[in-house]
């Protein structure tokens, strides 16, 4: 269904008064007010996925967008899982700007969260609640360059769209997949700006700021074991758990081929650069896989850098195991389900021969199972999007830029396929945050207030900067 917007206002008013940026400048003060009262009422709305229901937090955002002037379109495979796309239109001079964020979070159990999962609540300088930096922050950013840009009746060469999608938890179909599928002209762009990495900052400090440019391809694999039934009481070198306990033992110790991308070379490269000196030296033998140095640098990456050893090579993490179904009976099969991370261009059916090859038991079949495939496809260094995105980050983070391979999975995966240069960026996390139980999907999901402010910033800095008028 289409819907129209109302006249376009420069002042809007809000719950908390009225609130006026002329195009002159702005007022961050303002503007982080808006942003806080945006943001809150985002996270307040459970848009938990399953069950999903997105239409809540979609009408929020379709009355902002009314109330400013933003046209925009809404489709919808469910009814109550909708995706807006809205645009400003600029001269046409270059070919569009997408801005992507999803309204949709992972679902809770808020016994166990110390703020409720749906309280927004300001804490020590913090804002607690699901979808604060999985992807509300992002949404909200989005929401805030758009609002701006017209608001302040900024030149465009280039339009500039947002999509607020749905179902990108796991329900792509609604989502990503059916637009592309079937609206892509709504959002046909020539970059994209998404989730997907972050500012990262230790003890308190700016670090670094990470772009995603390219992801792993998230595929399951089942390891089947059959032996013979029988008594417990008689233990048999056939026993199917033991097979498989084997099996997955040898799959977790298992080296896969190690293989560089540009954005891996150069991830490690410029992290050498800003790196202590020991640290520096495991990085940089990391170009070099293959060395005496370098396979002693994986090994450490292994062990005490997960994330970092995580993007040299395709991963396996076996995550559920399945077998027997009493004490005194050798069952007569066991499985066990692998989370698979590919490298983007790993060809699947010969990872899949390789693994068979280093499990080497024939009593273990192994499969490939069902899971939502995304398409793999890589994003340019050698851009004016990334470019612009390196000199914002250079002047408000005073940080250095460098490009990261997700080993999650994004919805960019499918924009990328179609062409578009994507590049997900987020605001300043704390490294520590997500061991500690503070991140993403954790039970207690939060963000620094103050980061939050400043990622918006960057954020309509790099929008204004790509889109306005030369």
């Amino acid at each position: 269904m289409k819907m129209r917007p109302r006249l376009s206002l420069f002042c809007v008013p809000l719950l908390m008064g009225s609130l006026c940026v002329h195009a002159a400048e702005s007022d961050w003060a303002a503007i982080n007010e808006e942003t806080l009262e945006h943001f809150q009422a985002m996270v307040r709305l459970d848009t938990a996925d399953p069950p999903g229901r997105e239409i809540d937090l979609t009408q929020y955002i379709t009355r902002i967008l009314d109330a400013e002037g933003i046209e925009y379109e809404v489709f919808a495979l469910e009814e109550n899982r909708p995706n807006i796309v809205a645009r400003i239109r600029g001269n046409g001079s270059k070919r569009p700007l997408l801005l992507m964020a999803h309204q949709d979070t992972v679902n809770v159990d808020a016994s166990k969260w110390t703020f409720p999962p749906h309280s927004a609540a300001r804490d020590s300088g913090w804002i607690y609640g699901r979808g604060t930096v999985d992807d509300k922050d992002n949404l909200v950013a989005a929401l805030m360059s758009m609002v701006l840009l017209k608001r302040q009746n900024v030149a465009l060469d280039r339009d500039v769209i947002l999509l607020a999608e749905s179902g990108e938890e796991g329900s792509t179909q609604i989502g990503i997949q059916y637009i592309v599928d079937e609206h892509f002209d709504s959002i046909e762009a020539e970059f994209c700006l998404a989730e997907g990495a972050s500012v990262v900052r230790q003890n308190g400090e700016v670090f670094y700021a990470s772009v995603q440019t390219v992801e792993k391809l998230p595929r399951a694999m089942t390891l089947t074991s059959n032996g013979i039934a029988g008594h417990g009481s008689v233990p048999l070198q056939s026993n199917a758990i033991v097979s498989l306990s084997r099996a997955v033992a040898t799959i977790a110790d298992w080296q896969p081929p190690v293989r560089l991308s540009d954005t891996t070379t150069s991830y490690f490269s410029k992290l050498a650069g800003i790196s202590e000196p020991e640290a520096a030296a495991r990085y940089r033998a990391l170009l070099n896989p293959n060395s005496p140095a370098g396979i002693e640098a994986i090994a450490y990456m292994k062990r005490y850098e997960p994330r970092n050893a995580a993007v040299l090579f395709s991963t396996i993490s076996p995550n559920i195991v399945d077998g027997g179904y009493r004490v005194n009976v050798i069952p007569s099969d066991a499985n066990a389900t692998l989370d698979v991370r590919l490298l983007p261009d790993e060809d699947a059916p010969q990872f899949l021969e390789l693994v068979r090859a280093a499990i080497g038991d024939p009593a273990v079949n192994v499969q490939w199972a069902a899971r939502n495939e995304r398409p793999g496809a890589s994003t340019s260094l050698d851009t004016e999007a990334y470019r612009t995105i390196e000199a914002v980050y250079g002047e408000l983070y005073d940080a250095p830029v460098l490009p990261v391979m997700s080993t999650g999975a994004t919805d960019m995966a499918y924009l990328r396929a179609r062409g578009i240069q994507c590049y997900g960026i987020g605001p300043g996390i704390d490294a520590e945050d997500g061991p500690l139980g503070y991140g993403a999907h954790s039970d207690q999901e939060r963000i620094i207030e103050t980061e939050l402010y400043r990622f918006v910033q960057a954020h309509y800095e790099i929008v204004e900067r790509l889109a306005s008028a030369q």
